[in-house]
């Protein structure tokens, strides 16, 4: 049986496939990732009308806090984790992905399985992140 970090691995595994080259040119350029937020912004306001999406995207929003401490100055964040964060967020505004996003919610599904995953692998990143946040 399938453990949940094995899952998420490979989760993590076929998106990094699909997306790792434009991941790696991305993250050496912050416009580019600027770029990339505004996207995941507008794809989340093509979303807000959906209550049930709009719950399990939170994880979108703490990256984009996070991408944005870290280009700030205020919150560093290593290099891999950077580039996990923004793969999540490519997989999310790319409707190239394993399941198309014209099937509705079920093509956000896949989205949300990359976001849940880079969200689970990072973990402790991301709780020290809303610590630091919450005393601030």
């Amino acid at each position: 049986m399938t453990t949940f970090t094995s899952k998420t691995s490979e989760i993590v595994e076929k998106a990094k496939m699909l997306f790792g080259k434009q991941v790696d040119v991305i993250i050496r350029q912050e416009q580019k990732v600027v770029e990339l937020v505004q996207n995941v912004g507008k794809r989340l306001l093509k979303l807000a009308h959906n209550p049930k999406v709009q719950k399990l995207t939170a994880p979108i929003q703490v990256f984009i806090r996070m991408i944005k401490a870290h280009f700030g100055g205020q919150h560093k964040m290593t290099l891999s984790s950077l580039g996990m964060i923004v793969l999540a967020m490519v997989y999310f505004v790319s409707p190239i992905d394993l399941i198309p996003d014209f099937l509705g919610i079920f093509g956000f599904a896949d989205d949300l399985s990359v976001i849940l995953a880079v969200y689970a692998k990072l973990k402790d990143e991301v709780d020290q992140f809303l610590e630091w946040e919450r005393t601030q």
